[in-house]
């Protein structure tokens, strides 16, 4: 195997392992192991409304304490697609299944999918872009997330009987 085939193959497991920390520092609420994940100046996009956006490492921080609210979570990370645009730069899509649970028990699923740019800096990989669109919720669910996109059915297509 070639020397780049093997930079590639350990360029994908640290991608991974950038991915599925974010999800392990979230839940832990380690803000400062989580924003190390990310570029200085990266933008970061949950949804539409303002309180959901930040730029820059300690936006992020700041954005994210939101999740104090919630009692619990649990982030599970699948499906990882890692596109690599140059040696130093990668495009993301993942998928994430997140769990949340209130102070008085109430819980809250959402189905999303994470959207990522990452740049490889002094041989460590860092998202430098996030943007989450959202697959589907439960009702304890209620922010205004993106929906993902999703084709539209044939021209003529109609549903089975009986579905």
């Amino acid at each position: 195997m070639p020397d780049k085939d093997l930079t590639k193959l350990f360029d994908e497991r640290r991608i991974e392992a950038v991915l599925i920390d974010y999800c392990a520092y979230l839940d832990r609420m380690d803000l400062a192991a989580l924003s190390a994940l990310f570029t200085e100046d990266c933008t970061v996009i949950y949804g539409d409304n303002p309180a959901l956006r930040s730029q820059g490492r300690a936006a992020l921080v700041t954005s994210l304490a939101r999740m104090w609210r919630w009692a619990r979570t649990a982030h599970h990370l699948s499906n990882p697609r890692i596109r690599f645009t140059d040696e130093y730069r990668a495009e993301t899509e993942s998928h994430v299944l997140a769990w949340h649970e209130a102070p008085d028990g109430r819980t809250a699923t959402l189905f999303g999918r994470y959207l990522d740019r990452l740049e490889k800096q002094g041989g460590d990989w860092r998202i430098a872009e996030r943007r989450m669109d959202m697959n589907g919720a439960d009702s304890g669910f209620t922010l205004p997330l993106p929906r993902a996109p999703r084709a539209a059915p044939p021209v003529g297509w109609q549903k089975p009987e009986g579905l």
